[in-house]
């Protein structure tokens, strides 16, 4: 057994050992099974946890803000969430159509939480996603510019399958900012998706961009082919501290 056990280990299939263990110490449950039926159970044991951990490494590398998930997003009365549209965004085919997702709504009206929730979903589905404040985003492009990496980070943001910008708009973008956030945008139109999340609605965010001609390029590849989620009604904070979220 522990040459066997050590050929798992070296063929790394060592979720294999623990499954075999099992059917070792539960010999009545797995005695009259045939060698092939035994075999595909210890496979499947294998597979499923090369899935699961598979899963966690994708959420520990989207560094997500919340740790939200799609059955906890609260449908209340006037918050301006369509359950039929979330229940078509949780099946991920936005992101096959390689759509994008603009969250817009009052300080504490839960952007963030489903705009992490879409991602979280998006990481069990095993699409690669990455988390963002703008200010956070702009500021690391601008360091890559210095430092020579800036063609490198363009890259790997343009191969994650979705990249999630939070607290859009809070301060209107310079020349530099709005050049950086164009490329990247660019590199991801039509060939993957983006989720914004802003406090000022879609129609206002021509103003942040001091540039014309750069905000009418940013738009037209953001709002192009996007869902909107548009949140209303009471701060989620406060019914949270009451007790009646």
């Amino acid at each position: 057994m522990e040459q066997i056990n050590e050929q798992f280990r070296t063929l790394r299939l060592s979720n294999m050992v623990h499954a075999l263990e099992q059917q070792r110490e539960q010999a009545s449950t797995y005695n009259e099974l045939s060698f092939e039926e035994r075999l595909s159970l210890l496979l499947e044991h294998e597979i499923l946890h090369r899935n699961q951990n598979k899963v966690k490494s994708l959420k520990r590398q989207a560094k997500l803000r919340l740790n939200a998930q799609m059955s906890q997003i609260t449908y209340k009365q006037g918050r301006g969430l369509n359950r039929k549209m979330m229940a078509e965004l949780g099946t991920g085919t936005y992101l096959h159509k390689h759509q994008n997702i603009l969250i817009t709504g009052a300080t504490g009206a839960g952007k963030t939480f489903v705009g992490c929730a879409l991602a979280d979903q998006a990481c069990e589905q095993y699409q690669t996603a990455k988390y963002f404040r703008l200010s956070r985003l702009l500021d690391d492009l601008a360091a890559s510019k210095l430092d020579g990496s800036y063609q490198k980070l363009l890259l790997n943001l343009a191969k994650k399958s979705l990249l999630i910008i939070d607290d859009w708009g809070l301060e209107k973008l310079n020349q530099a900012q709005s050049g950086y956030l164009l490329e990247v945008l660019e590199d991801r139109y039509q060939q993957s998706s983006t989720i914004v999340i802003s406090q000022l609605p879609v129609k206002e965010w021509f103003k942040m961009i001091t540039n014309a001609t750069v905000a009418d390029a940013i738009l037209d590849r953001l709002v192009h082919n996007s869902h909107r989620i548009e949140l209303e009604g009471e701060s989620m904070r406060k019914l949270d501290q009451s007790g009646h979220l």
